[in-house]
């Protein structure tokens, strides 16, 4: 594998985007305007708007305060299950973040992926698999040594999927990372999560006024098992969830446009000082280098020192939104520590997230023309 930093070459290939008219879909559609390694040339969506214009597409459900690129207006929209022979022919990768029930979008990951097209996704359909990376490269590239794994049990030569970790988890695993190696035994969590979470926004979620929805599906499940699998090592049989900590978790939705808080409980096996995680967090500790990547942070984590942060209006474009911010760490009763956490939920959660990935796909040598 190639050395980390090591950028093999600078020319763009083609990007195909599935889901390209949902929330994530439109994240992504901007933030790979004028990008250095990526050219968008294809957009696939359901067959509602297939054949439209894209802007025709999203008329009315555009959701971004940014326009829509001005590229991708006149670009047709295709089907994402019925066109995938023509993905083929105009697109060496695509990125997935398509809104379909779970096991269709494990199918349709694995179409593109058995048609040599490889797979970011968005999507959680594929995460839980052993042979399929759940990737924050600042955490966990050496994952990527299990694609050989995939690619033999898929049939393949150049087609994979490789998927980001779900949103709310990179609020607070990135801060957890530098403190494992003082073993982690218990982690509980609270997350207040955005409802861009939801692929909304306020004014069009009117249940979420004057109000917190204390159950969102599904996640708190991923929260309590996906930063197992982060932590987790390479075996011949693929990746192996980290038998520890115990993670407890509860989410909840709150009225926030982007920007997903955690409150987070730990308790060791052998406890560290609190002096002792202020200089992981400040030196950057158990984190991989990223350098060369257009979306990575010059400083992934940053530790605020003042009793009222972070806030999600304040601190979630941190880093152009792919930084993460910790606070108020201090000891608890019942814990060893306490502390919260903060990260925007649609760039580096979601379309951020995923733009990341492929760059360090790209760099390393997984996505070619």
């Amino acid at each position: 594998m190639p050395k980390p930093g090591k950028v093999l070459r600078m020319e763009k290939v083609r990007v195909g985007v599935i889901g390209a008219t949902g929330m994530v879909g439109q994240r992504l559609l901007c933030l790979m305007e004028n990008h250095p390694f990526f050219e968008v040339r294809m957009l696939l969506a359901g067959d509602r708007s297939a054949g439209k214009s894209y802007e025709k597409a999203v008329d009315g459900r555009w959701k971004l305060e940014q326009p829509i690129p001005t590229y991708a207006k006149s670009m047709q929209v295709f089907s994402a299950e019925k066109d995938i022979g023509i993905a083929k022919r105009e697109v060496d990768f695509v990125f997935s973040a398509v809104s379909m029930p779970k096991e269709q979008i494990r199918l349709l990951e694995e179409a593109y992926a058995t048609s040599e097209i490889p797979v970011v996704s968005n999507n959680s359909a594929c995460r839980t698999l052993p042979d399929v990376p759940m990737l924050i490269p600042e955490i966990n590239p050496h994952h990527l040594a299990v694609l050989p794994l995939q690619k033999k049990r898929l049939g393949t030569h150049r087609g994979f999927i490789v998927t980001k970790p779900n949103c709310s988890i990179q609020s607070y695993v990135p801060a957890l990372t530098p403190l494992c190696r003082f073993g982690l035994r218990y982690v509980a969590v609270s997350t207040y999560q955005a409802v861009s979470g939801a692929g909304k926004t306020l004014s069009a979620m009117q249940e979420i006024y004057d109000n917190v929805i204390p159950y969102i599906s599904g996640e708190e499940e991923k929260s309590q098992e996906e930063p197992l699998k982060i932590w987790g090592d390479v075996s011949e049989k693929g990746i192996v969830f980290a038998k520890t900590p115990l993670i407890s978790a509860q989410c909840v939705r709150v009225p926030v446009s982007d920007g997903h808080t955690a409150t987070v409980f730990a308790t060791f096996f052998e406890k560290p000082k609190k002096e002792e995680i202020l200089s992981l967090w400040e030196k950057g500790e158990g984190f991989s280098p990223l350098s060369g990547l257009p979306s990575a942070p010059a400083h992934f984590l940053t530790y605020l020192p003042e009793e009222n942060r972070p806030q999600p209006r304040l601190d979630r474009m941190r880093e152009g939104g792919m930084g993460v911010t910790v606070g108020r760490l201090r000891e608890d009763a019942l814990f060893h520590y306490k502390f919260v956490c903060l990260s925007h939920n649609t760039l580096r959660g979601a379309g951020g997230g995923a733009l990341l990935t492929a760059e360090y796909l790209y760099q390393q040598g997984y996505l070619t023309k």
